[in-house]
């Protein structure tokens, strides 16, 4: 799926998303497009690779990912959330960020844009990865993904 394919694949389901959650959709689409390699890893239309842990009730897929035990990676079978469509797996995503009060100030003022929300969530903790902010906003210019918060 090329850049082009996946945004197009994705961009209403986010579109929805933003508007009944307030999740930026260029946010939304470039976080999912960095976590999935533009959809090639998305096994049960899960971009952003959640895990399904004991509080998940919905269907799971498993597979095999990286983990790193005593230091050392290896190779493990972990169940990860999956969803019917892409709708699903977003409004799930959008539904963590709201019920975490780490996210809060996130949505404090309307209508961030998504360079703005991006920061504002890497600033909270979100990614352990430095760059996460800076690699997100790169995607969101490169891809004009903004057009996709516009009413």
């Amino acid at each position: 799926m090329t850049p082009a394919d996946f945004i197009a694949a994705v961009a209403p389901a986010a579109r929805r998303s933003m508007a009944a959650t307030g999740v930026p959709a260029s946010f939304t689409i470039a976080e999912g497009a960095q976590e999935s390699g533009w959809g090639r890893a998305a096994p049960g239309n899960n971009l952003f690779g959640v895990k399904a842990d004991s509080a998940w009730h919905g269907a799971v897929t498993a597979q095999r990912t990286r983990e790193f035990v005593n230091g050392q990676p290896v190779m493990i079978t972990a169940n990860f959330r999956a969803y019917p469509d892409w709708q699903g797996c977003m409004d799930d995503h959008a539904a963590f960020l709201h019920a975490n009060p780490r996210y809060a100030h996130c949505f404090a003022k309307p209508a961030l844009t998504g360079e703005q929300f991006t920061q504002a969530v890497a600033a909270a903790g979100y990614a352990t990865d430095p760059n996460y902010a800076a690699e997100i906003i790169k995607l969101i210019q490169q891809h004009d993904l903004s057009q996709f918060d516009q009413p």
